[in-house]
């Protein structure tokens, strides 16, 4: 099995969370794989801006999750590695950066985001950035 190492942002701009759908119609948050000894901080900061053309600013960790797909292209079994990270914006603008990867986009309220993300393991990542994201605003504040 190929296993990757990955990272992304769960990006919040107020109350609202960026969401992009992939070209299976699975409505995902961005990541990319790390390589050349990349941060992973780094990682998911380029994927926000390369695949939603968000500027964003990382304000904590938001754990780890795993998924494992059979990879047709390379003909083997691949389990993606990704460390989350929450982080925010100041407006809600974005831009779908690859449009042969990513059909739609948005920002969507919490309620919203958890009707549409594909993945449970995804809705559980959200709930929790959620609780720590307003925990870490109110304290700022």
């Amino acid at each position: 099995m190929l296993i990757r190492n990955c990272a992304g942002g769960v990006v919040f701009c107020g109350d609202k969370v960026f969401l992009l759908q992939n070209e299976k119609g699975e409505w995902v948050f961005p990541k990319g794989v790390i390589r050349n000894g990349e941060l992973q901080s780094e990682v998911a900061l380029r994927r926000v801006k390369e695949e939603g053309g968000i500027n964003a600013t990382i304000i904590s960790s938001a754990g780890r999750t795993n998924y494992e797909f059979f990879s047709v292209t390379r003909q083997q079994p691949v389990c993606n590695r990704i460390t989350w990270f929450i982080m925010m914006t100041t407006s809600e603008g974005f831009t779908i950066g690859e449009p042969e990867k990513y059909k739609n986009a948005g920002f969507f309220t919490i309620n919203e985001a958890m009707e549409k993300i594909t993945y449970s393991q995804d809705r559980s990542l959200l709930h929790i950035s959620y609780l720590k994201y307003k925990e870490l605003v109110s304290m700022a504040s």
